[in-house]
């Protein structure tokens, strides 16, 4: 594979940088620091500063002479042209739309990278063998609409439309729904959000760690073979709303202890199983501080590496839930498990796996000696999840500061970003020549 006689392109660091900012004038927030760039982002999925840099991104696309279009789910795609255009791009993707309290890498590193990827094409006037694209996924993040990852769900025929159109945002007053809002910025497009009339060749996804094992390894790229296994569920646990001062402890039926018990307890099983167990959303009903709360809702996120380990997490987690409800809260609590997220495990395709590799040690051997590349899992979802399920899809990871993420100071050095693209540019070279040898 390293015979392809592959021409030697770098992404410019100052390019890089410079775009990658620009996109985080819309919806910057949480400032930090006293530096223009030192702030973090609150770029909610369709909301008015995410139309604002959907407009930037199809603005710098059409400057470098892309074909743009979008889909049902507002999914944009910008493609550039190669030899042979009767063959399906081979695409780089990621996601713009941030966290509430997001910082300027997660997700923004990739798209802003494939559009400098393509430019750099362009500088060096270099013809693919085929088209090469960039795809910014919507709602990748789940936290304005629940459920991450929903339009490459959609589009790899995962997810049905309506099902992620008619999702309602959380935490609203008066919550709409995706279909209202991609209709209200103007981003709700004719093109089936589907992979059979918008194939690709490949799905190639450069993003930040999000964890500390490169930084603390003093590597710069992670080859990531796949991504762990993780369900997401919503967690109702009824009681009754009875006086503070008047109800004796034993007539209780309070919701927020046994919804206490139950966070302990899931931390407990993850520990067992050398897995993860989070809650991220925490409401109780009414919410006042002399009444006891009827009802708790709460999120509850479950992973691990294998999927036979997680299914078994779940299990214990449901009947250790229901011993709480009904032995450790007085009088007895009921409790419901509603099903968000299903994400089994990945496999990436070896293929993208060795053209990723291979990229990375070329890249890699320009700027230090030794190894500076390792393989990994991937600990969070990310898009490719499901675009690995009807199309050859890998990633490449870079390393994160004290890995911080979802978090205004998140951040990912200029050089490590320019090298993380650098490996992507590689890669994707790579993957194109193979399949025009193939074809």
């Amino acid at each position: 594979m390293g015979s392809l006689d592959l021409p030697p392109f770098k992404i410019s660091e100052v390019d890089l940088a410079k775009s990658l900012h620009e996109s985080c004038q819309f919806g910057a927030a949480h400032r930090y620091g006293k530096a223009s760039t030192e702030t973090g982002m609150a770029r909610l999925s369709l909301d008015d500063s995410d139309k604002q840099v959907r407009d930037w991104f199809i603005t710098y696309a059409k400057s470098l002479g892309l074909k743009t279009s979008i889909d049902q789910m507002g999914n944009l795609f910008a493609i550039r042209p190669g030899k042979n255009n009767d063959l399906p791009p081979v695409m780089m993707g990621s996601h713009l739309d941030t966290q509430p309290t997001g910082g300027r890498y997660d997700g923004i590193l990739g798209v802003i990278s494939g559009l400098e990827v393509l430019r750099t094409l362009n500088d060096h006037g270099y013809e693919t063998a085929g088209p090469i694209g960039v795809v910014n996924w919507t709602n990748e993040e789940g936290a304005r609409f629940p459920k991450m990852a929903v339009s490459s769900g959609v589009w790899a025929d995962v997810i049905p439309l309506e099902t992620a159109w008619d999702l309602k945002e959380v935490l609203a007053a008066n919550p709409k729904s995706m279909k209202e809002e991609l209709d209200r910025i103007g981003y709700c497009g004719d093109q089936p959000a589907s992979y059979r009339s918008n194939p690709f060749a490949a799905h190639f996804e450069l993003h930040i760690e999000q964890g500390p094992i490169l930084e603390d390894e003093g590597l710069k790229i992670g080859v990531v073979h796949g991504v762990q296994a993780f369900k997401w569920f919503n967690i109702t646990v009824k009681g009754r709303d009875s006086h503070a001062g008047t109800t004796p402890l034993y007539a209780r039926k309070d919701p927020v202890l046994s919804a206490s018990k139950m966070l302990v307890a899931a931390n407990t099983i993850a520990k067992k199983h050398d897995g993860l167990a989070t809650t991220g959303i925490f409401t109780t009903d009414p919410g006042t501080v002399n009444t006891m709360a009827h009802t708790v809702k709460f999120t509850l996120d479950l992973r691990h590496v294998k999927d036979e380990v997680l299914a078994e997490m779940v299990k214990e987690c449901e009947a250790e839930f229901q011993r709480i409800s009904h032995d450790d809260s007085e009088k007895g609590c009921e409790v419901d498990w509603e099903l968000l997220v299903d994400s089994p495990a990945v496999k990436f395709n070896q293929e993208c796996i060795s053209v990723v590799e291979q990229s990375a040690k070329d890249v890699c051997s320009t700027v230090g000696e030794g190894k500076l590349w390792r393989d990994m899992i991937s600990g969070a979802g990310h898009d490719s999840c499901y675009t690995n399920r009807v199309c050859p899809t890998s990633m490449i990871f870079t390393p994160t500061r004290s890995g911080i993420s979802h978090n205004p100071t998140e951040y990912c050095s200029p050089e490590d970003c320019a090298l993380g693209a650098s490996v992507l540019l590689g890669a994707v070279l790579r993957y194109d020549k193979l399949r025009a040898n193939r074809d």
